[in-house]
Parts: structure tokens; sequence; C-alpha cells
């Protein structure tokens, strides 16, 4: 494909097929996207194929469950060098140098050999397009039979006009024509030029691929047993199955997903997360394909293969960005739909305005209307917002900040509003036990409250916490919370056995109901859920309770029942998840950026207040006492009030939320949950990235409305002067030669803008 027609031509016909519901081609990759009714899944194919073939294009299905390889790279191909110079750029400087040679007779220099014989130029010129120019004139009238126009085609109707008319000047010299044969020689010189700069630019735009895919090692060392114990035995990469075992050396890299089973070492993993500090493996931890291993030699139990490989999936998401495009592209799609046309008809009005009506020169006229056609510039808007986005996903994914594509881009740059979940978010998501408060007549016979505070613990604890304690950790196992987790650590810390359970049962955003092995029940949860099951809590409690919410501390509540009684409360045990260290400046950040920040969470009012201000974040900005599955719902009134909202979380139990925000950003060590749900996921699991997503999101965007703003503009401009507009008044006409320059010129600088985002910090 050569410009935005082929795209819009491609598009149309594939929308035309049977069962497709959308379609999005891609000119800087040549793929094409199609979202089609499950029904015709089986049948769609080769019509796709078979539409495809009319508009005059080959194509063929993409089978993403291949192994990622070197061999499934994209293309940057190279060919053999001419006095150090590629054939792409030898070939048309060439060409530039014999037009520019041709040109001297108009000078008066007329010495050199052949230099003022027309035969000469005719005999050049007929080379040069019946040869080396052959592939675009060639590919202009297939696209014209075939009602698709494209560059090719205004290209190549260009310079066969200007042959065509120099040969009749040349063979009937009494009409008194004027030969210019260097210009369709100069004209497809520097035509192909720019495609060759082009290429060459487009080939750095599309690197971010070729990298990744470039990361994974082509063999591995499979551990095979053997009578005389396990042999390792060299074994293509593709060929592993789940379950083999391998070795990695150090300085190796891993060459799939697994798990350690032997050996500990240090891992650089900053090719795939960005995260320059090593880490370390040891037995039981997973290690992830593509990824470094630095110092000690692993034996890993393969986990994943192919297609399903964490390296795989961030190769097909980033591909699968690339190929994207941003809605604000659907304007130029549509005029990219009309412009050949538009262009032929302005040329032939060009012809007939200044020779029939004007009473111009025939020869004059018609160099007018062959700069009208070579001037005009699809290309570039066909470019404007691919080539923007691979650069800005490509480089994202070398800072392991993975962005979903074209449509992510914009709506990140409409944002108004971000919200942070805290937990696991803002804060590390390892909350400590640090207060234990019993009540008073419940289980011990004591009448007063008393409250036990973990700090560097010097004096005996009592019996009544640790007793509370063991009862809220026990009732947690296997309830998977952060909160329980934290009542098992410090149980295990303190040594205190835990009781067995008959069964558990967990509520999801209100707590857990275990009864033990003795027939007792155990309530472990929020104040309001207990009260919901009958709990009475004193006024004194309730207070206490608020009184450590406002330092930040979450309150759970532990309540016993025996059989046919209702349950009464035994204490409270207060926990803190501490915020991670950059929370505050990310959030300063986020704000100074002009956007409002929120932060949703489940604690308590008081509490969630407590770590707002921490963070420097008014208390009309938190959302509290919210269960998971209300998230999504505290989301959607955010927009229903006129709000664009980014939702951040951990990908995990934020899948809803993240979902129906305008964007959802996950900080993930790249799960399935969060890559599927997320528009962008944030590999090294670090708040930080926050903010330069937003910015390389704003900057990839502000780039794609600069290349459009540019494309059209200069189509606008360049036209009408082709068509001769200044000329009457000011005597500037455009030459056919520096019109195809200007052509060339245009679409390289549209992907030399997007390049340039490479710079951003």
């Amino acid at each position: 494909m050569k410009c935005a027609g082929c795209v819009a031509t491609v598009e149309k016909r594939l929308l035309a097929c049977e069962g497709v519901k959308a379609a999005s081609v891609n000119l800087l990759t040549e793929r094409a996207t199609v979202i089609y009714e499950e029904v015709y899944a089986e049948s769609l194919a080769p019509q796709l194929l078979e539409a495809i073939a009319k508009a005059g294009f080959t194509a063929e299905l993409i089978d993403k469950t291949k192994q990622v390889s070197k061999k499934n790279a994209p293309e940057n191909v190279t060919h053999p060098s001419w006095f150090g110079l590629t054939r792409e750029i030898a070939i048309p400087a060439f060409l530039v140098i014999l037009a520019i040679i041709g040109h001297l007779s108009l000078i008066g220099i007329t010495d050199l050999p052949l230099v003022g014989n027309m035969y000469a130029h005719w005999l050049v010129s007929t080379i040069a397009l019946g040869w080396i120019g052959r592939p675009i004139w060639w590919d202009g009238l297939k696209s014209l039979w075939y009602r698709a126009p494209n560059m090719n085609s205004l290209v190549g109707l260009g310079t066969i006009s200007a042959y065509l008319a120099s040969s009749v000047a040349l063979f009937v010299p009494q009409l008194n024509w004027q030969c210019f044969f260097e210009e369709p020689v100069m004209l497809l010189g520097f035509v192909l030029l720019g495609q060759a700069l082009l290429e060459r630019a487009k080939g750095k735009a599309s690197q971010a691929i070729r990298t990744l895919i470039n990361l994974q090692p082509d063999r591995a060392r499979m551990l095979v047993s053997s009578a005389d114990g396990d042999l390792q035995v060299p074994i293509a990469v593709e060929d592993l199955q789940v379950g083999d075992r391998i070795v990695v050396w150090s300085g190796e890299k891993i060459p799939v997903d697994g798990e350690v089973i032997g050996g500990n070492s240090s891992v650089d993993e900053s090719m795939l997360t960005g995260e320059s500090s090593p880490v370390v493996k040891q037995v039981g931890a997973t290690v992830t394909g593509a990824t470094l291993n630095l110092t000690g030699a692993l034996t890993v139990k393969v986990l994943q293969t192919g297609a399903e490989t964490t390296l795989a999936r961030i190769v097909a998401l980033v591909e699968s960005a690339q190929a994207s495009k941003a809605p604000i592209q659907n304007l130029a799609d549509r005029v990219a739909g009309y412009f050949a046309y538009s262009v032929m008809a302005i040329a032939a009005a060009t012809f007939l305005i200044w020779y029939a009506l004007l009473h111009a020169e025939i020869v004059f006229s018609l160099r007018l209307a062959i700069a009208v056609l070579v001037v005009a510039c699809p290309c570039a808007l066909g470019l404007a917002t691919p080539t923007a986005i691979m650069v800005g996903t490509g480089l994202g994914a070398e800072r392991g900040i993975l962005i979903k594509g074209g449509a992510s881009l914009e709506k990140i740059d409409q944002l108004s509003a971000i919200v942070f979940d805290k937990t696991g978010t803002l804060t590390t998501g390892k909350a400590e036990v640090t207060d234990v408060i019993t009540n008073d007549l419940i289980i011990f016979g004591r009448k007063l409250i008393e409250q036990t505070t973990f700090k560097s613990v010097v004096r005996e604890i009592p019996a009544s916490a640790l007793k509370i304690l063991q009862l809220a950790a026990s009732a947690e196992v296997g309830a998977n919370h952060i909160l329980g987790a934290a009542a098992i650590a410090k149980a295990a810390e303190l040594n205190i056995a835990l009781l067995p359970t008959h069964s558990s049962q967990v509520v999801a955003g209100c707590g857990v109901e275990s009864v033990m092995s003795t027939g007792e029940t155990v309530l472990v949860g929020n104040c309001t859920w207990l009260q919901e099951r009958h709990v009475e809590i004193s006024e004194e409690m309730l207070e206490r309770s608020q009184q450590l919410a406002q330092y930040g501390k979450t309150p759970v509540f532990v309540a016993i029942a025996n059989a046919d009684q209702n349950p009464n409360l035994a204490g409270i045990i207060t926990l803190r998840d501490r915020l991670k260290p950059q929370a505050p400046a990310v959030i300063r950040q986020i704000i100074d950026m002009g956007l409002q920040v929120w932060m949703l969470t489940g604690d308590r009012q008081e509490t969630a207040v407590a770590i707002a201000n921490q963070l420097g974040l008014p208390s009309e900005r938190v959302i509290a006492e919210i269960k998971p599955e209300g998230k999504a719902e505290a989301i959607a009134k955010l927009i229903n009030a006129g709000q664009v909202v980014a939702m951040v979380g951990d990908g995990v139990n934020d899948a809803p939320a993240l979902a129906s925000a305008n964007v959802g950003i996950a900080l993930s060590s790249g799960t399935d949950v969060a890559i599927e749900t997320a528009d962008i996921v944030l590999m090294r699991h670090d708040i930080s990235d926050v903010v330069p997503a937003i910015q390389l999101s704003r900057a990839t965007f502000n780039k794609i409305r600069q290349n459009l703003f540019w494309a059209f503009a200069y189509n606008t401009l360049a036209i009408p002067v082709a068509a001769g507009v200044l000329y009457p008044n000011f005597g500037i006409s455009l030459n056919p030669t520096i019109a195809g320059l200007a052509m060339a010129l245009s679409s390289v600088s549209v992907v030399a803008s997007s390049l340039s985002l490479r710079n951003q910090r």
C-alpha cells in the first residue's frame, strides 16, 4: 500500500463483506484488523482475501499462535551498497544527477558530450521510465484499473504526461513545443529518493517490535534424565514443552517463562520492565523469558511456551497497538477516499483553465497540471497517525509502559481526573497489625477495655490480645485477603498456634465467617457487617475505633458466637497498610499537570481521610467505604458528572473499575487480567510510571495532531500554488520537478516528526 487512498479502498472492500462489523487498515504496518459476527467465523476468511484481491492487493492471514521468533520479526531490508550507498538511495541519486546534467543546456553549457542532444535526453528518459520507474507507473495504472487511485497513480500520470508531451515536441518539431525530458527523470529520482528515505524512517519507527522479538534466545539447554544422571541437551526454544526442565547459566538469557526449581541468582528484567535493579531469584520464584540471568546457574521448570509467554503477549499487545488508529484519523481517512480523484479533477481543470480560458501555451498549461498531480501527497495523510502511534507505543514498551493504541492515546489527552485505588496501588499492599483492643465481659471476664499496641514489644502481651489474634488469624486462613494475611503474619511472629476450622465463608467487602472445630463461629470484618449480623458494639468501642481510624489505621472487628446465640464482640484489631514512599510525589506531579486526583478505598471514611491527608488530597476527593463490586459504579458516577476518568489499580481485583473508566491504567508484572482489561499496563508495578505514561501519551497524541495539521496544510497550500494561482500577480509557478521534491519531502517530514518523539523524556 502506498498512501491513505489505498487504506480507504481496502477498508471499503472489507466492510462490504457479509458479517463484517468493522475494519481498520494500517498503512505503516500493512495490517488489517477485522471485527466480525461470530456466525461467519469459518466462512469469512476466504471472502476477506478475495475482497482485498479485487482491490488490487494480496493478503494472508496472521497466525497469532505462532512462536515469537526472529524470523517473524518485521523486516528491515537493506540491499547491497553501491559506493557506500544502498541501491534504493543510489539509483534515484543517479537519476537526479542525470537530470541536473540535462538542465545544463538551459544555462548555456552545451560543450559536454550529449548535453544539448534532445535524442540523448529522450533515450535517458525512456530508460528511466521504462525500467527504473516502471514499478511506480505500473502500480499506478493497476490502481486506476481497480478504481482505487493512489499516490503512484498521480505520479505515474504526471511522469508519463511529461514524457509523452516531450516526445511529441521532439518528433513533431513543427508544433514548436518545448522538450522537458529532464523533468520526468528528476521527478522520478526525487520520488524514488523520497520513498527510500521514507522506508528507512519507517524501519526506525518499527524498531521496537524487532527489539522485543530479538530479546528471546534461539536455543536452550534442556535437562534429560539418563542412567548417568541428568544430561544437558541443546534444543530449539520453539520445541520446549510445558513441564520441561532447562538450565540457564550466568550471563545467558532465560528462554521462556518458568519456575526456579534449583539454584539462586539475580536476574536483570530491565529489557521487559524498564526496572534497572536486578531481582533475586530463588527456588519457587517465577522467571520471565528474555530476561538476563546475571550471577548464578538456575534450573527452571517451563511454565509457558510459544504465544503464551509474557514476551509473546507483550509483542502481541504492542503489534495490536501499532496497528490501531486514533479516532482523530477518521477525518483524514474520509478525505483520503476521494483525494486522488479530486487531485486528478483539479489537474484537468488546471490544464483547461490555463489553456482554454487564459490562452496560455499548451506546454505551460500541461506542466502546471503535472505539478498539481505530483505535488499532492496522500501519503502524508495516511502516515500522520500510524507513525506517531508506532514510535510512541514502541518507546513506551522500551520503558515498561504498554499503551494499547490510538484510541487510548486520544482519551488520555482528554483526561480531567485520575482515580487511584488505595490498596496495593498507593500503599504497599502489605498491611501490619498495629493494635488489639479487647472488649469487656466477653471472653475473659475482664471489665475494662484493654489496648495493646505493637511497636517494639518489651513487655508481656496480655493473654486476651493473644486470644483475639488467634481467633482472627484462624478464621482468615484461606480467605486470601490483605488484612487477614496481616493477622496471620502477626500470629506467626508471636508463635501463636492457629485453631483448626470446620468451614469458612468470605463475604466480599465485608469480612469472613468461620466455624471452628470446637463449634464456635467467628466473624472477622467491618463494623457495618457485624452490626447487620446483630453484634452489639458499645459506644466506647466505636469511639475507640474512630480514634484509631483518624491515624490512618483500619479497624477490624472480631466477634464470637456459640450455637444458637447471637455473636458477641470480642475486640478490635487495627491494621495499617503503609503508603508507598513515592506516592505523595506522584500525586503532586499529577495535580501539577492540571488533573483532579481521587482516592478510592473500602476503608472507613476516617481512615481514608487520614491517608488522603498524608497524600495531600482534600477530603472531598476521597471515595471511601466502597465494596469491590461498587468500584465500577463509583467510576461511572464521576463519568456521569462530566469527568473523563482514568482508573489506576493493580489490575486484579480492580478489573471492572479499570474497564468502566475512560482509561484503565494497571500496575502489573504482566498478568492476563491487567493486559486484557487496562488501556495502559505498567510493567514495573511502580506507581511512579503513571506520570511518564501520561506524559508520553500526551506527547504522542500532540504529535498526531501536529502531523495531521502539517499534512492537511501542505496539501491545502501546495495544490493551489501548483495550479498557478500565484502566477498572474507574482509570476510564481511550480516546476513539476520541485513539486515532486516537495511531495517526497512532505512524507519524509511526517515520519521524521514522529521519530522526534524518541527525544521525549
